[in-house]
């Protein structure tokens, strides 16, 4: 099992996860993060630190989002491992409560 980062971290990209992820398995793209599937060992630690409920457990992934696990799979081994905490974007806080950013995705 693994978790995923789904849509709504996209233009938020806050990353309260990364400072309590054991094994660093966030990867930082231009405006998301994403977990690598690799490194994940399942701890959940992540999932009650994200302020947009972006992360999810693989199996709890809803059915809107599920093109997300291929998504944090093909990304995570192109982008770099972020493992401390940094500032959010700078209008995360106006994207948090925004849906439908697919589209806003940069890979």
């Amino acid at each position: 099992m693994t978790h995923v980062v789904t849509e709504s971290c996209i233009k938020c990209k806050y990353t309260d996860c990364v400072d309590v992820c054991p094994v660093d398995a966030f990867r930082e793209g231009p405006n998301i993060l994403v977990i690598d599937p690799e490194e994940c060992i399942d701890c959940s630690v992540c999932i009650a630190e994200c302020p947009v409920n972006a992360i999810y457990e693989e199996s709890d992934v809803p059915a809107d989002q599920q093109e997300f696990l291929a998504l944090n799979a093909e990304l995570a081994v192109r982008w770099p491992r972020i493992e401390k905490r940094k500032r959010a974007l700078p209008d995360a806080d106006g994207w948090a409560t925004i849906t439908l950013k697919r589209h806003l995705l940069e890979k």
